[in-house]
């Protein structure tokens, strides 16, 4: 029987690695500013499967906030698949597969902050992160073309703020917080 501290370890280890790949991903983009379609093509997809599978692998040790997981993660593990099958896709369609990828993360996301077993602070941190996702995609499906480089770069800076994000929800971020503001204020720990 899985206990709900071993479940939110889960939940957590969960996010934690999804954040770091984002931020991998995000940081690889920077570092490689001059990289070809077909190239980012192939990080996206092996990004967006890794991190659907990484979600599913924990799904079968959590009880509360499953479905929110599987969703999740088949999200990833679809869109994966999909674009590591069409590696031959236009930049346009890279750019909207991406936007789309971020919206609906962004709404699961949103949803997770209100299934997932997480304190009320790290629920407000995760949907920070699912409003930012929305928005990063509504910005790439309004601007579509603003230039190889910028939307390079708006991808990379996406990738490493959710990244950050899900790393601070997955450290536990409303412990660090209440850690900081007990310092701040003189409070007994």
């Amino acid at each position: 029987m899985t206990t709900a501290s071993e479940t939110l370890k889960r939940v957590r280890w969960s996010i934690g690695i999804n954040g770091a790949l984002s931020m991998v991903f995000g940081a690889m983009i920077l570092a490689w500013p001059d990289i070809g379609l077909y190239t980012l093509t192939i990080l996206f997809g092996a990004y967006a499967l890794a991190s659907g599978v990484v979600g599913l692998v924990q799904v079968g040790s959590v009880k509360e906030g499953r479905g929110w997981m599987v969703l999740s993660s088949l999200l990833g593990i679809a869109v994966g698949i999909a674009v590591l099958l069409w590696p031959s896709i236009s930049a346009l369609g890279l750019l909207y597969v991406i936007a789309g990828y971020a919206i609906a993360f962004g709404v699961l996301a949103m949803g997770g902050a209100l299934w997932l077993p997480i304190g009320a602070g790290d629920s407000i941190v995760l949907s920070l992160s699912g409003l930012v996702s929305i928005l990063f995609g509504v910005v790439m499906f309004i601007q579509p073309g603003d230039g190889a480089l910028v939307l390079l770069a708006l991808i990379a800076a996406f990738s490493l703020v959710r990244g950050a994000i899900e790393l601070v929800v997955a450290i536990g971020g409303e412990r660090i917080m209440k850690r900081e503001f007990d310092q701040l204020t003189g409070a007994s720990a």
